[in-house]
């Protein structure tokens, strides 16, 4: 299960205190969500706002994109939410 990021989009969602980001396993497509801790703890001097957590998004995106491929490769759900801990 081998996932891929071809799409770049990601979204704050404040309902949920998260950015979305999708990936694809195939042509499946693959929802994700990283809580607004997980962004905070990789930048603690990051604005609590949604500017301040996608620019950390952005500047953590391979960081973010290794994460989410190694938490998939472990469960098996519809989609899944990176913590502070899954990030590190």
């Amino acid at each position: 299960m081998a996932l891929n990021f071809p799409n770049p989009s990601r979204s704050y969602d404040p309902t949920k205190h998260c950015i979305r980001f999708w990936a694809y396993d195939q042509s499946i497509e693959v929802p994700f969500f990283v809580d607004e801790d997980a962004l905070f703890s990789m930048d603690p001097d990051t604005a609590r706002s949604e500017v301040g957590f996608l620019n950390v998004f952005d500047r953590h995106r391979d960081q973010i994109y290794t994460a989410a491929a190694r938490i998939y490769s472990r469960r098996t759900r519809g989609s899944y939410t990176l913590s502070a801990q899954d990030i590190s």
